[in-house]
C-alpha cells in the first residue's frame, strides 16, 4: 500500500554550510510531485535527506505513520522507500537480471521475484536480460535503474533527475512509466527534475526551490507563470 511522504521544515548542513532551510514537501499517494529549480539550490540535497544519505540537522520526516528519524538508508529501503539516483548508478559489469535482483536484497524470500509489469513497462530489459548493464545505451540504464527500484516493491518512488542525458523517445516511455505507476498501483511519487515540459506534462503538484529554500508550492499548471519560471531560468 502506498504512503504519504512528509518533509516538515527540514534543515541540512554539510560542514558550516547550510544547504536546505526549513524545507516542508508534502508527497501524497497516487500522485506525482516534482521539485524543480537551477542546479545547486538544493534538489539533490533534499533527496539524500529523504533516503537517510545525509542526516537532517532540524525538522522531521514522516512516511506513513512513522517518523524516519535517524534510520538508515538500508531500513528505509526496507520500508518501502525506493530511490533512483542521479546517474543511474547501475553496475555495469552485471547483467541486466542480476541487476534487476540487487533489489532483492530487502525482500521475504517469498517476494524476491521480478514483476512482470517491469516487463511490460519497459520491454526492452526483458530482451537484454543476460547483457551487461553497462552494455546499455543511457535511457537503457535509466530503464533498468528504475525497475531496480521497483523490484524493492516501493511505497513510495524517489527519482533524481530521470531525464538527464536520455533521448526523448526513452524520455515519452519513462513519462508514460511513471503515469503508470501512478494511475494503475496508486504509488507516491517525488522526482527532482529540470525538464519543465516533463514536469508539465506529468506531474500533478510542484515545488520549486532555490537557495536551499522552497520558494512556491502549487499545481504543475503554475509552471506557466512568469514568476515561477524566473526561479528557473538559468
Amino acid at each position: 500500500m502506498s504512503a504519504t511522504l512528509t518533509i516538515n521544515a527540514i534543515d541540512l548542513h554539510y560542514g558550516a554550510a547550510q544547504a536546505l532551510k526549513s524545507v516542508s514537501i508534502t508527497c501524497k499517494p497516487g500522485r506525482i510531485t516534482a521539485v524543480l529549480g537551477r542546479n545547486g539550490v538544493g534538489k539533490s540535497s533534499t533527496l539524500r535527506a529523504i533516503t537517510g544519505i545525509n542526516t537532517i540537522t532540524a525538522g522531521d520526516i514522516t512516511f506513513g505513520d512513522e517518523v524516519l528519524g535517524k534510520a538508515p538508508p538500508y531500513r528505509r529501503a526496507r520500508m518501502g522507500l525506493g530511490y533512483v539516483p542521479q546517474g543511474r548508478e547501475i553496475f555495469p559489469l552485471l547483467t541486466v537480471r542480476e541487476n534487476l535482483e540487487t533489489g532483492y536484497a530487502g525482500l521475504k524470500r517469498a517476494d524476491r521475484t521480478i514483476p512482470a509489469y517491469i516487463f511490460e513497462l519497459f520491454p526492452v530489459l526483458k530482451s537484454m536480460l543476460g547483457r551487461r548493464g553497462g552494455d546499455l545505451s543511457g535511457g537503457q540504464q535509466q530503464q533498468l535503474a528504475i525497475g531496480r527500484a521497483l523490484v524493492t516493491r516501493p511505497r513510495v518512488l524517489v527519482l533524481d533527475e530521470p531525464t538527464e542525458g536520455i533521448q526523448p523517445s526513452i524520455i515519452k516511455d519513462i513519462g508514460r512509466a511513471l503515469q503508470f505507476l501512478r494511475d494503475e498501483k496508486g504509488m507516491t511519487i517525488l522526482l527532482v527534475e529540470q525538464f519543465l515540459d516533463f514536469c508539465r506534462e506529468i506531474a500533478d503538484d510542484i515545488y520549486v526551490m532555490d537557495r536551499g529554500e522552497i520558494q512556491h508550492a502549487g499545481v504543475a499548471s503554475d509552471l506557466d507563470r512568469p514568476d515561477i519560471r524566473r526561479h528557473l531560468m538559468v
